[in-house]
């Protein structure tokens, strides 16, 4: 409920407020990097709290999306061995990881392709857009289960 509440009141805010930028120094690229590391280790995932550090950053789309795009790799290829380890994925699973590289490549290939039909700007809007609505979402979830 508390996530929700956050990814709406700071996607809001930058939205409303489009000069606002938080600068990258190391302190806020630590903080955010903390924040969304500690909501990943509770809910699960902590992509909604690293796409609003970065957009608050106001990085070239580009540069968003690699950035992104290697954080999830370390992230993924770490959660592949615990799950590994833990006996979470099974030697029989083993044959999808070709395909899901392949389906990977082909996405990163499409994205790029498509971000090139945006501007910065619509970029930025776009990705606070998605996570407003991710916020929305999960608090009128979370209030139903509550009602």
């Amino acid at each position: 409920l508390s996530l929700a509440v956050f990814l709406i009141i700071l996607s809001a805010v930058l939205l409303l407020f489009r000069s606002l930028v938080i600068r990258p120094t190391l302190f806020n690229s630590i903080s955010g990097g903390a924040l969304s590391g500690i909501v990943a280790g509770l809910l699960g995932t902590g992509g909604a709290i690293r796409g609003l550090t970065l957009a608050a950053f106001n990085l070239e789309k580009e540069v968003f999306i690699a950035t992104s795009a290697i954080i999830d790799l370390g992230i993924d290829f770490s959660r592949s061995i615990v799950y590994f380890s833990n006996g979470y994925m099974h030697k029989h699973d083993l044959y999808l990881i070709p395909i899901l590289l392949v389906v990977s490549f082909a996405g990163t290939f499409i994205g790029k392709k498509l971000l090139k039909f945006f501007t910065q700007k619509q970029f930025k809007l776009t990705v606070l857009l998605l996570i407003l609505v991710v916020g929305v979402v999960t608090l009128v979830n979370q209030i139903r289960i509550y009602l």
